[in-house]
């Protein structure tokens, strides 16, 4: 079964530029969860423009689905809340600081010895780790290396040409998935994917775990309601089988 994680970063963009607490991102978790979410994400960041930290010590209080943090371990602080908080996962992804959104991953070769020691930190801890990477075959086999129990697949590539090629879009990502697996890694997904794009994907790309989506779905939901947008998603991930 493919899991959704729900990335609620953006509705927490929304409570931010008005402050208060409207709309309130634990209740927004807790209702993503009873909707059918098989996770929630966060990625907070130094200047916690949308997830603060804050929130990510109050969700894990309350959910009981899968938390993932996202974010780049550099900072020190980012390192603390997780070992504090305690995720079922954490993605490391090599965002500056002030980086709009993620747009590349990790180099996993050059950076190998550096992500070994903070993979080691957090799967001592307990922690399930994920590195975010481009579909290279190079980096799936570097992150293989720094002893992490999954990648994530960066999308944006595939969505990006999704409507051009569908088949080419995809191409990488399946030798990566391929490779992944014979490496013994776990595989997500996250980034632009879509209700336009996502069904492809989980049908065409093997061994797939988890998707994280955001942006998209949060959009989606002011069209036609988080719940029923949760659900439409889910139907694009269940139709695989």
């Amino acid at each position: 079964m493919i899991k959704l994680s729900v990335n609620i970063n953006k509705l927490a963009l929304i409570r931010n530029s008005r402050g208060g607490n409207n709309p309130d991102i634990i209740r927004a978790a807790k209702d993503c969860e009873c909707f059918g979410a098989d996770g929630i994400t966060v990625h907070p960041r130094p200047d916690e423009r949308h997830i603060r930290y804050a929130d990510v010590y109050a969700l894990k209080k309350v959910c009981k689905t899968e938390l993932n943090i996202e974010g780049n371990p550099l900072e020190q602080k980012f390192i603390d809340l997780v070992l504090a908080v305690k995720p079922a996962q954490v993605t490391l992804v090599p965002d500056s600081n002030n980086q709009l959104t993620s747009n590349h991953g990790w180099d996993t070769l050059e950076h190998k010895i550096y992500l070994r020691d903070v993979v080691a930190l957090f799967t001592g801890a307990g922690i399930r780790t994920s590195i975010f990477v481009d579909p290279l075959l190079d980096m799936v086999r570097g992150a293989k290396e720094t002893g992490t129990d999954r990648i994530e697949l960066y999308t944006e590539a595939y969505a990006v040409n999704y409507s051009v090629n569908k088949e080419e879009a995809l191409k990488p990502y399946l030798q990566a998935a391929h490779e992944a697996n014979l490496l013994g890694l776990g595989i997500n997904a996250g980034h632009d994917l879509s209700l336009e794009n996502l069904e492809y994907f989980a049908k065409n790309i093997p061994y797939l775990n988890e998707v994280s989506i955001g942006h998209a779905l949060i959009c989606d939901a002011l069209y036609f309601g988080l719940e029923n947008t949760i659900q439409l998603y889910k139907r694009k991930l269940n139709t695989v089988f």
